[in-house]
C-alpha cells in the first residue's frame, strides 16, 4: 500500500507542480532580506564609506516618530557595519554625541557581543552604553527594545525586564520591536515558559490596533513552542497553534503581495504553517511573499525542510544558506501540495483539461 501511494503520489507531483509554481515568483527574482526604497540608498553610501544618508535616514524616522521603520533600519546599518564600520567609525568621529551615532554603534556592540562565547560577560560590559542611549531617549522606543534584548542576553532577572518594559511600553505601547524583545525573554529558550510567552502574545494580539504586526505576535510564541525539543516544557495543543496560524493569516491577507513590510511575518507565517502540515495555506503564503525572503527563520538551525529534497526540485548544494533553505522549502510545500491534488477532478475530466472523462 505504501509503495502504491508513493507511485500516486509521484504521478500527481509530475502533473500538478509545474502548475503550481506558476504562481510564484522565480527563483533567480527572490531576494534576502532585500532593503526597501528609503534604506537601499543608505547602505550603498555606507558601502562607499559616506555616513551622511544613513544619518539623515534615521534623524527623518526619529522626527517623524516612524518607530517601526526606525527599529528595522538600525538593525540593518547595525548588520552592515557588523562586516564594514568605516562608515561608522566616520560618523562618530565627525558626530561623537550623535544620538543616532550612538544607537546604531550600541546596536552593534550589543549584536557582536551575541555572537560570542563569552556573550554573558559581554553584554555586561557593554551595559552602561546601553542604558546610557536608552536614558537620552524620551520618546524613542528602539534604544529601549535594544535594552530588552540586552537584558535577555545579560541574564537579568525579571524585576530588570519589567522595569526596561515600562519605559519601553510608555514611549510605545504597541511598537512590534519591543513585543518580540519580551516574547523571547518570556519563552522556554529565555527565561519563561511556552505557556508564559503564549499567554503574553495572545493578550498583546488581542489589544493591537488592526494592520498592526503585534496581532501576528502568536505566531511568534507558535515559532518558538515548535523549537523545543521533545519532553521539554510540555508541549502546546495543536489548536493553540493552529489559532496562532490563522491570526497571522488574517494579518496577512490584508498587505498586498510582495509587499516588504509584513515580510517578516509573512515568512515566519510559511515556516509554521509547513511544520503543521498546512500545505496549502503554506503555498498561498508563499506566493504572497513574492521576492521577500527573510533570514528568519530560514536561517535558524531547526526548520521545516526535510533534509531530502523533494523529487521535482532542482539540486541546491548549499543548504546552511537562508535563501536557498527558503526556496528548498518552497520547493517542499509545492510538492507537497501538488501529490495531494487528485490526478483528476470527478466531472470535469483529467486534470488541465476541460469536458468529460475520457473515453
Amino acid at each position: 500500500m505504501s509503495l502504491f501511494r508513493a507511485l500516486v503520489g509521484a504521478a500527481r507531483s509530475a502533473r500538478h507542480a509545474p502548475r503550481l509554481a506558476a504562481g510564484l515568483v522565480p527563483d533567480d527574482d527572490v531576494l534576502l532580506d532585500a532593503p526597501d526604497e528609503r534604506l537601499a540608498p543608505a547602505l550603498v553610501a555606507a558601502a562607499l564609506g559616506d555616513p551622511e544618508p544613513a544619518a539623515k535616514l534615521l534623524a527623518t524616522t526619529r522626527d517623524a516618530a516612524e518607530w517601526e521603520d526606525r527599529d528595522r533600519y538600525v538593525s540593518r546599518l547595525a548588520a552592515f557595519g557588523r562586516h564594514r564600520d568605516d562608515w561608522l567609525l566616520q560618523w562618530l568621529s565627525g558626530a561623537p554625541e550623535d544620538a543616532d551615532a550612538l544607537l546604531v554603534t550600541t546596536q552593534l556592540a550589543v549584536r557582536r557581543a551575541w555572537g560570542s562565547p563569552a556573550r554573558a560577560e559581554l553584554l555586561r560590559d557593554i551595559e552602561p552604553l546601553v542604558r546610557g542611549v536608552a536614558e537620552t531617549a524620551p520618546h524613542d522606543p528602539v534604544p529601549w527594545r535594544l535594552a530588552l534584548d540586552h537584558a535577555r542576553g545579560a541574564q537579568a532577572g525579571p524585576a530588570v525586564f519589567e522595569s526596561l518594559w515600562e519605559q519601553a511600553v510608555r514611549r510605545s505601547p504597541h511598537h512590534y520591536g519591543c513585543h518580540v524583545a519580551a516574547l523571547k525573554y518570556l519563552s522556554a529558550q529565555g527565561h519563561g515558559s511556552r505557556r508564559a510567552a503564549f499567554d503574553f502574545a495572545e493578550r498583546a494580539a488581542d489589544d493591537a490596533a488592526p494592520g498592526s504586526l503585534v496581532r501576528a505576535l502568536p505566531v511568534r510564541a507558535a515559532h518558538e513552542a515548535l523549537r523545543v525539543p521533545p519532553g521539554q516544557d510540555g508541549s502546546e495543543p495543536p489548536a493553540v497553534l493552529d489559532r496562532a496560524a490563522d491570526r497571522a493569516l488574517a494579518l496577512s491577507a490584508a498587505f498586498p503581495a510582495g509587499d516588504p513590510w509584513p515580510a517578516g511575518v509573512r515568512n515566519l507565517l510559511a515556516h509554521v504553517l509547513m511544520e503543521r502540515g498546512r500545505w496549502t495555506e503554506a503555498l498561498e503564503e508563499f506566493g504572497r511573499i513574492g521576492p521577500c525572503a527573510t533570514s528568519f527563520p530560514w536561517g535558524a538551525a531547526r526548520d521545516a525542510v526535510p533534509e531530502d529534497p523533494p523529487p521535482d526540485s532542482r539540486p541546491r548544494p548549499n543548504r546552511g544558506d537562508p535563501l536557498l533553505r527558503f526556496l528548498t522549502a518552497r520547493d517542499r510545500t509545492r510538492f507537497e501540495v501538488a501529490r495531494r491534488t487528485p490526478l483528476w477532478t470527478p466531472g470535469r475530466g483529467r486534470a488541465g483539461r476541460g469536458g468529460p472523462v475520457g473515453h
